[in-house]
């Protein structure tokens, strides 16, 4: 257990409505954020943090356990919400291990908190179950329908989170259960395949395409689930910073050009890649960089949620942080494996890319 200081003992022992809150992947950026600002919050009776293994943030309680674990449900005894930060939205190599993990946890958390009497649970997710379309309104509306394709990939992870949820909301009618939806989300040790877009040389445009960049700094997301982990929100609750740049705004903040294909020719590319093995995403996620997914935070703002981030901001600050992580890349690993990860957006450009400096190299050795 954690270190707990006279004060929070004392707010422990106050009578009264001082909920106990507890941060399921407390040892995540999100969900270390989301236990400082608990912990410094004065209507918060206790903060009980559980991951995998312990992490840095004081003042809570720790409770250390695999996430997929049953033996969960003890640790959420007293507990009156709990808030799953744990869906891994980051590239990985095994895609098969993240899946179960994702899907896994959070079946074990909703079983668990029913089993042990929680009121509430809170479930972040991603604005990406809205999926991307060139017909989405702008901005998308929380109770906007889930259009995402099952791809195999992470949006079907997501997908099934949200089915999870929705069963778990008629399978316990005694427990309230809130998803939260960020934008795509920039910060320290976030990195996902939206973010990856960004580390390629020149950013890629579908020539049929009409993007609306929108950002959630995970500082914001904790900020915003503070808010719900106080409140009685119901239906889906979305976050991200007000707004949306356009890729013109994008490429001026990034210093970054374009590479413009058309349709047929991007995903086609990113098709045979993921083929060949050069990428392990799924092409379906080359529409997120394509097509408008932007999110209204309707709900939030009614609670009297404000973002402190911009979206130039959150831009800013993920380059920053790329800036710091491709260095450290370079140094471990090869081109090869470098190109493996980067992502469906990023690859495409790459390997386009190589091969219009090839095809010019030929045509000055012809001439």
């Amino acid at each position: 257990m954690g270190t707990e200081p006279g004060s929070v003992r004392a707010r422990r022992n106050r009578e009264g409505s001082a909920q106990v809150v507890a941060v399921v992947g407390a040892a995540s950026t999100p969900g270390r954020q989301l236990a400082r600002r608990l912990a410094a919050n004065d209507e918060i009776g206790q903060v009980v943090a559980i991951d995998r293994e312990r992490g840095d943030v004081d003042h809570v309680t720790w409770r250390v356990i695999d996430l997929t674990d049953p033996a969960i449900v003890t640790r959420f005894s007293g507990v009156d919400v709990v808030v799953h930060t744990a869906v891994d939205l980051n590239v990985t190599d095994d895609v098969d291990g993240r899946s179960l993990r994702n899907v896994r946890s959070t079946q074990t958390v909703l079983t668990a908190a029913a089993a042990a009497g929680v009121r509430r649970v809170v479930v972040v997710t991603s604005a990406m179950v809205y999926g991307a379309r060139p017909d989405n309104p702008v901005p998308l509306d929380d109770d906007a329908p889930l259009r995402a394709p099952a791809d195999g990939g992470l949006v079907s992870d997501l997908l099934e989170v949200e089915s999870l949820c929705e069963r778990a909301r008629h399978a316990h009618p005694g427990m309230k259960v809130t998803v939260v939806r960020p934008a795509t989300l920039v910060g320290a040790d976030v990195d996902t395949v939206l973010t990856r877009h960004f580390e390629a040389p020149r950013l890629l445009v579908v020539r049929e395409g009409n993007p609306a960049w929108q950002f959630c700094h995970v500082d914001d997301l904790a900020s915003a689930l503070e808010l719900v982990a106080g409140r009685e929100l119901d239906g889906p609750v979305t976050v991200g910073s007000p707004g949306h740049l356009d890729q013109d705004a994008v490429e001026a903040i990034t210093g970054k050009g374009r590479v413009e294909l058309s349709s047929s020719l991007a995903f086609g590319t990113a098709g045979r890649l993921k083929r060949l093995g050069v990428t392990s995403t799924p092409v379906s996620e080359l529409h997120f960089v394509a097509h408008p997914w932007m999110v209204a935070t309707t709900r939030l703002a009614e609670a009297g949620w404000r973002p402190e981030c911009t979206n130039e901001l959150a831009l800013h600050a993920l380059m920053e942080e790329l800036g710091h992580r491709n260095a450290s890349t370079l140094r471990r690993f090869g081109r090869r494996e470098t190109a493996a990860t980067i992502g469906a957006a990023g690859a495409t450009v790459a390997i386009l890319g190589t091969a219009v400096v090839v095809r010019k190299a030929r045509k000055r050795k012809r001439g």
